[in-house]
């Protein structure tokens, strides 16, 4: 929108099919909605209640600009019984969500004009993100008969003398696809070679569902070039408390924490408190919600391998199923609209994320199996699915 009081920026729209999936679920009154990745699964009763208690307790104050310090020590413990890997207390940072940890990194590390490569199809936000910070995003294609792993010589044809660094997301929105050690040691090479960074959005580590999640940071001579971004959003269910958090050398975080403060100061007390009690009991919550979603996403893959016109690779991990409609002849864009105007099913377009997301459209697995059930017979029964209309064609 073009107004002499906006900044020149923000003239050319931004919105995103993401952003605009809300106004859309307002068309109809059925819908069923396989758009965001905010699930129907309420956060767990354990840690609402003890999250109520420390309010009433008096935890209604900011905190230390780094977080509190109970739920660093968190996260710190966590990192060493999981990955056997030592965070130090000047290494963490607690953020408002993952979204925040992005921006704060970002704006941490790029100067004008730096280049920051990301995998495509990917995380819709990644290339504002990048400009908001006045870097330059560089796409690195991905394919589905590779299983949307990065390719290492696409990797280093891409770099130059003012690329910056990396973003890597695994187990991946929107593809599902989870890195392979041996990518990951690819990445880290090329990393090292170049001195590059690596920003590791380590956003679904639960929803690994062939291999254990191994994170990058984790990896020889990658603890002083990788910067993660953890977020209690999907691990825990916890969308709506807004909280995530940084894992970076001292000096980054220490960078991090100063721009932060003139952003927010701090992350909200009782989202903080939430996530100690999340992390305490993860052994009580995690089981269940990974289960769920198992559940839902090869319920969700088996009835896809049954329609005409549809495909999709195997679930490796992530709550999405990223799927193939290049058979309809239509775009992605034709085929989510047919799907909500004809069937009453959000969903959102493959070029949501990127090139490489042409033909295909993104579910997420935000519903129990019984709307999932009663969303596939509505599918099976659109023209463009339908095996008399295949035949004919």
């Amino acid at each position: 929108m073009k107004n002499k009081f906006l900044s020149k920026r923000y003239w050319n729209s931004i919105s995103t099919p993401m952003g605009e999936s809300n106004d859309l679920l307002k068309k109809f009154d059925d819908i069923i909605d396989f758009s965001l990745g905010d699930p129907d699964i309420t956060t767990s009763e354990i840690i609402i209640k003890k999250a109520f208690e420390d309010a009433m307790n008096g935890h209604t104050h900011y905190t230390d600009s780094l977080g509190d310090p109970e739920l660093r020590k968190e996260i710190r413990k966590f990192y060493l019984n999981k990955y056997d890997y030592n965070v130090k207390s000047d290494e963490c940072m607690i953020t408002t969500s993952g979204c925040h940890a992005m921006w704060l990194t970002l704006e941490a590390i790029l100067d004008d004009g730096d280049e920051v490569i990301i995998h495509d199809p990917y995380f819709t936000p990644y290339p504002q993100q990048i400009k908001l910070a006045r870097g330059i995003p560089v796409h690195l294609e991905t394919f589905e008969e590779e299983g949307f792993q990065v390719n290492p010589k696409r990797l280093e044809n891409l770099i130059t003398n003012r690329t910056k660094a990396i973003i890597i997301n695994t187990p991946n929105n929107p593809s599902g696809t989870c890195f392979k050690k041996e990518t990951l040691k690819e990445i880290a090479e090329i990393a090292i070679k170049y001195d590059l960074i690596v920003i590791a959005d380590d956003i679904y580590t639960l929803f690994s569902y062939e291999e254990p999640f191994i994170p990058i940071t984790t990896l020889e001579k990658m603890r002083e070039r990788t910067i993660t971004i953890g977020s209690f959003s999907k691990n825990y269910a916890m969308t709506g408390w807004r909280i995530g958090y940084l894992i970076a050398p001292s000096f980054i975080i220490q960078t991090a924490k100063d721009i932060n403060e003139n952003n927010v100061f701090a992350s909200p007390s009782i989202s903080q408190r939430a996530a100690i009690h999340a992390l305490k009991n993860r052994d009580k919550i995690q089981p269940q919600i990974a289960c769920e979603y198992k559940k839902r996403i090869f319920y969700a893959y088996d009835r896809i391998c049954s329609i005409p016109n549809m495909s999709v690779l195997k679930p490796r991990g992530s709550i999405y199923l990223f799927v193939n409609i290049k058979a309809t002849g239509l775009s992605s864009k034709e085929v989510a609209d047919k799907m909500l105007n004809e069937a009453h099913v959000l969903v959102l377009p493959g070029n949501a994320f990127g090139k490489c997301g042409e033909g295909y459209i993104r579910l997420a697995m935000t519903v129990n199996t019984k709307k999932m059930n009663e969303a596939f017979n509505r599918i099976e029964k659109m023209n463009i699915f339908n095996k008399c209309m295949v035949s004919a064609l």
